[in-house]
């Protein structure tokens, strides 16, 4: 990646009492946070409004009260000004099978108004940068996950953003995958000052990345803070249980362990998405 792009708003994110609700449940309930610029993760069970508040920060889904601003540009008036200047990268595989990363980075280039030289030249520096220059001729559907996570992160930072916005990009990742996906996010700010907010609902790999961490359940805002200050005081901590063979109720074992161990579970609230 050829620029260096540096964020002078003292935050790049603020929402004021915002709230999104659907016929039978609150995504969002009175969120207001500050996040400023730097990477940030947004931490919460999958359900706890993650995804409906990246929704409405890029102006895709209007909230049903509140306030809420990126860049200092209000989403609920000036979205095509936010999407210009913000990256993002989706949850899910939305990409097409077949054709090269070139050509579908090359097209999303395009789409964000970069001239034709101008959007191959990106293209060619941000798959460099993550990694994918050799294999970039290759169809996307012979992609492995991990691959295909760096295409979806490719196509977010191609028009050299001020914010990028990503959705679980560790979603299917192995731990080797993980970490470099990981590295990837921190180099994006370090690198380049882009500023990153990152989802998952895995604490401890936000805890190794992020200069901050935003906790969210129910659509609620739980804890906003340093990820030093978080660290030291974090007297809980979210699991994600999966049931095997050995323990077809994964979650009625990790109660009984606990319990040996005099220690206590409670179950996640859930909300309309991750």
């Amino acid at each position: 990646m050829a620029h260096t792009t540096t964020v002078e708003h003292v935050t790049v994110i603020a929402t004021e009492s915002l709230s999104k609700r659907f016929p039978r449940v609150t995504a969002l309930d009175r969120l207001s946070v500050d996040i400023t610029p730097g990477v940030t993760g947004l931490v919460g069970a999958n359900g706890a409004g993650k995804s409906t508040l990246i929704k409405i920060l890029l102006g895709l889904s209007p909230a049903s009260e509140g306030r809420a601003a990126v860049l200092g540009l209000d989403v609920a008036t000036e979205g095509s000004a936010i999407r210009e200047s913000v990256g993002y990268m989706p949850e899910h595989d939305c990409l097409p099978p077949d054709v090269s990363a070139t050509e579908f980075v090359v097209h999303m280039a395009r789409m964000s108004g970069l001239p034709p030289s101008a959007a191959r030249e990106r293209t060619a520096d941000t798959l460099r940068h993550v990694g994918l220059y050799e294999e970039r001729y290759r169809p996307i559907g012979g992609y492995s996950t991990g691959m295909k996570q760096r295409v979806k992160l490719a196509q977010a930072l191609v028009h050299d953003p001020k914010l990028v916005l990503l959705d679980e990009p560790t979603n299917g990742l192995d731990p080797v995958g993980r970490d470099d996906m990981l590295g990837l996010i921190r180099r994006i700010h370090t690198d380049f000052g882009i500023s990153v907010l990152v989802t998952s609902h895995l604490l401890g790999e936000l805890e190794r990345t992020c200069d901050h961490v935003v906790v969210i359940d129910g659509g609620k805002l739980l804890r906003s803070s340093s990820t030093s200050d978080f660290t030291q005081a974090t007297a809980s901590l979210a699991v994600e249980v999966t049931d095997t063979d050995e323990h077809p109720d994964g979650t009625a074992a990790l109660r009984a362990a606990l319990g040996r161990a005099g220690l206590t579970a409670s179950p996640a609230r859930r909300g309309a998405d991750g």
